[in-house]
């Protein structure tokens, strides 16, 4: 009962039934307040599955059903005279799939912990952990599904819970705008995945979405199909744009701080934007024949970075700089995927992936802690209303500060680590003969991100935490044991890797390299990491640099930082109003598609309107005869003389 393989089916399982629970609760009115005990137990649950299951993959991974059992469960088939499509309901947790679920399932217990405090006499309080669970439930399917067809469908499970809990206050217009704008955005690439899925299928000789069966068949597919599978790998890889909101499609994720904050960790931490990453590094067995392709990835993901590094620079919203920074180390790890070719494929998927893994900690940490000050601001966030919080918030400002020193990449803790890998990924691609300028080009962007990050991290940081203390009116600054316990945990978890760094990152690096996807790719090789103290030293220069300005400009008065605005308004209105990218897609994008949906409704008006009319002459017919047919036997005997006698009339006329 208790073995591997059926702890692989409860690990997704045990979440749908605590939101199956929740609903169950919410219907009975005693016991809605008590609607997250299934949440957090359901949750909790899942995660000592999860744990017990990554603790028995070694050589052999982790399946459901069993190996040993027979035949695979088969979820639905199709057949036509020339062709069958099946998809098989079957699980597997390899080294990448382990490492995705302890974040999920420990970081989302722990933000399900918080919620408990933060949603407290909200409104719909069943409904926002039965969306939550719903979540987490549907985020496990899609790390530990073992074909495409059902890694999709907990795909579009995680797009739907996003619109769920982004638009959780459904009746606040911002809100339901942006969990629209959510749901669109990501389906244009979702789109793509689906697409890209069949035609792997397809050329893979439309036997199985299997993923082991298609990794095979990948060297056989890209020298059958030179120009169809790089295309196909392309649509793939516009999922992960939509999902890990890459540039074009990141504007949705900015939007989704429109939900509660509880949620904004989990979309930026645990769950939905980290799917894209799982989904390239899954994939790299595909990626890695594509050089051309693997370059795109790399150059989006190095512009997606810089970009949204820029834009977050002087955001005033708290939570918002948050989001751009989330956009912003997503594409470090896309750039490092993009890195992963002959030179160091399992090394840079790697380093994407400890990335993922170290800020899904500190930037859970991060969002949970801006939530506390939002509680306590009178749920207020601008940052530009409040000051000098750290005394009156002491387990809020150690979290958060924890969490910014990690995300800004000090010497010694996680995402120094994390970051220094993604870096060295992008010197070592450098070497390749193919594209090899462009990677040293694409090493300069990272650095330059790396001091932009240090920068706006300790921005928030200083202005929120220090100067003089300000607040808005109807604060009531407070912590409760509910969202303090939460945010110590997370902080040490951002933490820990540093201080056991160097140990955990060789045993990350062995432990991940032994991913099949990886060892496809790599030939067999295992990924070894290793000490570049230039590049260490270089980086950790860039962010101590990036936080004494910071320091300079914002831990005292924010007068300099004010001085050099007015000197610069160019580039600071440009960042400031997010480089008008969403005013450009209005334009360009949303206008024109506008004015056509308004023609063709038009034009439906006037075809209807017509259809109508020609409908309606019968109909006005039989109105000017209906009255004749009105029941009354006298009107009848009336209406026939006088019918017999114009008759009798007309034939007399006719006669003479």
């Amino acid at each position: 009962m208790f073995e591997p393989s059926n702890l692989l089916l409860a690990v997704p399982a045990l979440p749908l039934l605590g939101a199956l629970l929740c609903v169950a609760f919410g219907s009975v009115k005693e016991l809605r307040k008590w609607a997250h005990v299934p949440a957090v137990l359901c949750a909790a649950l899942s995660c000592a599955a999860a744990l017990t299951v990554v603790s028995n993959i070694g050589e052999a991974d982790v399946h459901f059903p069993q190996d040993r059992t027979g035949e695979p469960i088969s979820w639905f088939s199709v057949a036509t005279a020339t062709t069958k499509l099946s998809a098989d309901f079957g699980l597997e947790a390899d080294q990448l799939s382990g490492i995705m679920l302890i974040g999920i399932t420990f970081i989302g217990t722990w933000i399900v912990v918080f919620s408990i405090g933060y949603m407290h006499g909200s409104p719909g309080y069943p409904r926002f952990f039965a969306a939550v669970s719903l979540f987490l439930a549907s985020m496990t399917l899609l790390v530990l599904a073992d074909n495409f067809l059902l890694m999709f469908a907990g795909w579009e499970g995680v797009g739907l819970c996003s619109y769920l809990l982004v638009g959780y206050w459904h009746d606040k217009p911002s809100a339901a705008a942006a969990a629209r704008k959510a749901f669109l955005v990501t389906r244009l690439g979702d789109v793509g995945l689906l697409l890209g899925s069949f035609l792997l299928w397809q050329m893979a000789g439309r036997n199985s979405f299997n993923y082991q069966f298609i990794f095979e068949k990948a060297a056989e597919m890209v020298n059958a199909h030179p120009y169809l599978f790089p295309a196909a790998c392309l649509l793939v890889f516009s999922g992960a744009v939509g999902k890990s909101a890459q540039f074009p499609l990141y504007v949705w994720l900015p939007d989704a701080m429109e939900g509660p904050t509880p949620v904004s960790a989990l979309i930026h931490a645990a769950t939905m934007v980290t799917a894209g990453v799982y989904l390239l590094a899954r994939c790299a067995a595909l990626f890695t024949l594509c050089p051309a392709v693997q370059a795109t990835v790399a150059v989006i993901g190095a512009f997606t970075a810089i970009l949204a590094a820029y834009i977050a620079l002087t955001q005033n919203d708290l939570k918002r700089v948050l989001a751009y920074s989330t956009v912003s180390q997503l594409g470090f790890m896309f750039l490092a995927l993009g890195c992963a070719g002959p030179v160091v494929p399992s090394f840079a998927v790697t380093a994407a992936v400890f990335h993922l893994f170290t800020h899904a900690f500190f930037k859970a940490v991060l969002f949970l802690s801006a939530g506390s000050v939002m509680h306590a601001m009178h749920d207020e966030i601008d940052m530009r209303l409040f000051s000098g919080l750290r005394k009156k918030l002491p387990v809020t400002h150690l979290a958060f500060l924890c969490g910014a020193a990690a995300l800004a990449g000090l010497p010694l803790l996680s995402g120094f680590w994390s970051k220094d890998m993604i870096l060295e990924s992008a010197l070592e691609a450098g070497e390749s003969k193919r594209f090899g300028t462009l990677y040293y080009l694409l090493f300069g962007v990272a650095i330059t991100t790396a001091a932009m990050t240090a920068f706006y991290t300790f921005r928030a940081y200083f202005r929120t935490f220090w100067g003089p203390l300000k607040m808005p009116e109807g604060a009531h600054p407070h912590e409760t044991w509910v969202m303090n316990i939460p945010l110590l945990v997370l902080a040490i978890g951002a933490l820990a890797v540093g201080i056991v760094a160097e140990p955990f990152t060789h045993w990350f690096s062995h432990f991940l390299g032994h991913a099949k996807t990886l060892v496809q790719a790599d030939a067999g090789r295992v990924a070894e990491h290793h000490l570049n103290w230039p590049l260490m030293i270089g980086s950790g220069a860039v962010a101590l640099l990036g936080i004494g300005v910071a320091w300079a400009m914002y831990a005292g008065n924010s007068q300099s930082a004010d001085n050099l605005a007015k000197n610069l308004k160019t580039p600071y209105y440009a960042s400031l109003n997010k480089l008008y990218v969403d005013e450009i897609y209005n334009v360009l994008i949303v206008q024109p598609f506008l004015m056509i949906a308004g023609f063709c409704k038009l034009c439906e008006a006037i075809v209807y309107d017509l259809v109508r009319l020609v409908a309606m002459v019968p109909r006005f017919l039989a109105d000017l005869i209906r009255p004749l047919q009105n029941g009354l036997v006298q009107f009848y005997a009336l209406s026939m003389a006088m019918g017999l006698a114009a008759i009798v009339g007309y034939l007399v006329l006719v006669a003479k």
